[in-house]
């Protein structure tokens, strides 16, 4: 964070009541209630107050905003479709490298010029390479945008490139990529992706190898920028001290002149490989294990079922079946959750834990036998009753308790196709959920041989 970002925030908020600070802990538990709740009360008048506008630009910009004057900050969430599956086969890192080069020189300035530029106008850019898309975020003083609304304009349409930030960025990431070759959970889970996904795109190192990144030129990221950045594929949203007619200026400003149609590589879908077992052994106090189960994708009419089902298996913190038989009742691991991996391509639901060393074949066992009955049995009425509450009472503090959270989560909206009116309509398409769904749910995903992995001691029996 910039300094004079960071002073702004500070200047804006209140100051402290008090100069002390007590050491009596009856002090700290009476006012602990109270500063829960502050903690919660932005993400909740968010939730209640927000409104979303959609706004286009004259060159046919897309986006949503919500307005909120009471900081003096605008954030911007964009994404590009095409992310790190369109790194050209032997080029793998592409996409990666790309993103980590945006303020290393635009336009006329070079990388020095740019950061100080960068830091003088009071803002914040960030990029990095998802699997199925280029994200970018921006943080700004909106009493200075038009000197950051300029670079990062530049940054997005007139990337240099330059051989030396090239170079230096690089090396940076083969570091990376040379400590990872002896890191028993990054071998594990390039080997644990590869068994998923065979030769799929998603099957690739995001960061490439030490060969694939030695070959790429300045000219090469040149050619990937000009085929991801497209306006046909942009979708972007903006929080904060901005109007609807202001925005509109500034979205044609950063990606009006962009190339209309994107240039990418058709993806094809792809069923994750499930059963047997991927095993990394390496004496380490631990093993962490990961079983993959087929997923299900965001658009699909089950989805709010099968989002039910996870949390009761295993994607509520505290209260989920999983955290009580593994941790609550037996302490065989301090945390074990379950999640919905959603992508464009492909789809999994993947239970995650580590245990001790010596105790992870009962561990194991004990997850399959919790799954099993919630497969032969499905959840009770009362569990439901209590995913549903959770699921629908979460979603503000989770996705809308900040200007960057509420950005993205409205990005998230635009890629899903969930609709500008999706919050206000999600609380009754979960408790539309029946019973019979959520155990139809339970069958459907949970039922399948899982892909296993492991990443410690060998376990007895694994082959």
């Amino acid at each position: 964070m910039t300094n004079q970002l960071r002073s702004s925030i500070a200047q804006a908020l209140p100051s402290p009541i008090g100069g002390g600070r007590t050491t009596r802990l009856t002090t700290w538990l009476a006012v602990l209630p109270l500063a829960i709740f502050f903690l919660i009360l932005p993400a909740l008048t968010a939730h209640a107050a927000m409104n979303i506008q959609e706004v286009k630009s004259e060159k046919g910009i897309t986006a949503w905003l919500v307005e909120d004057h009471t900081l003096p900050i605008v954030t911007l969430d964009f994404i590009f479709d095409g992310g790190t599956s369109q790194d050209p086969a032997g080029k793998e890192g592409i996409a990666n490298l790309m993103t980590g080069l945006f303020d290393e020189g635009a336009g006329n300035y070079d990388s020095d010029t740019f950061q100080v530029q960068l830091d003088d106008a009071g803002a914040e850019m960030s990029f990095n390479a998802r699997r199925d898309g280029i994200h970018g975020s921006i943080r700004l003083l909106s009493k200075r945008q038009d000197a950051a609304f300029d670079l990062v304009g530049l940054a997005v349409n007139r990337p240099r490139f330059d051989q030396e930030p090239v170079d230096r960025i690089r090396a940076q990431l083969l570091s990376g990529i040379i400590a990872n070759e002896q890191e028993p959970h990054a071998i594990a889970e390039l080997a644990w992706r590869r068994r998923l996904y065979g030769t799929h795109p998603y099957s690739r190192p995001p960061e490439g190898t030490k060969k694939s990144l030695a070959r790429i030129t300045p000219s090469d990221l040149s050619a990937f920028h000009r085929a991801a950045f497209a306006r046909e594929g942009l979708h972007v949203a903006v929080v904060g001290d901005i109007d609807a007619k202001a925005l509109s200026a500034r979205l044609d400003q950063l990606f009006g002149d962009l190339p209309q149609k994107q240039a990418l590589a058709p993806v094809p879908d792809v069923t994750p490989k499930l059963g047997g077992w991927t095993l990394v052994a390496y004496a380490l106090p631990q093993t962490s294990l990961q079983l993959a189960f087929p997923g299900i994708g965001r658009s699909d009419p089950e989805f709010y079922a099968a989002q039910l089902i996870n949390d009761i298996l295993g994607g509520s913190p505290f209260t989920s079946r999983l955290f009580q038989e593994v941790r609550e009742k037996r302490g065989l691991a301090y945390g074990v959750s379950s999640g919905l991996e959603i992508h464009q391509h492909s789809n999994t639901l993947v239970v995650a834990t580590s245990t001790r060393a010596d105790r992870a074949a009962e561990t194991l066992d004990l997850i399959r036998k919790v799954i099993k009955e919630l497969v032969d049995t499905g959840p009770t009425a009362a569990e439901l009753e209590a995913s549903k509450k959770y699921l629908i009472g979460a979603y503000a503090i989770d996705n809308l308790g900040s200007s960057s959270s509420i950005s993205a989560t409205l990005v998230r909206l635009q890629l899903d196709k969930l609709g500008i009116d999706y919050i206000q309509r999600r609380p009754a398409l979960i408790e539309q959920v029946t019973l019979d769904q959520v155990r139809a749910a339970a069958k459907k995903l949970l039922s399948a041989e899982p892909a296993i992995m492991g990443v410690g001691p060998r376990l007895a029996g694994v082959p």
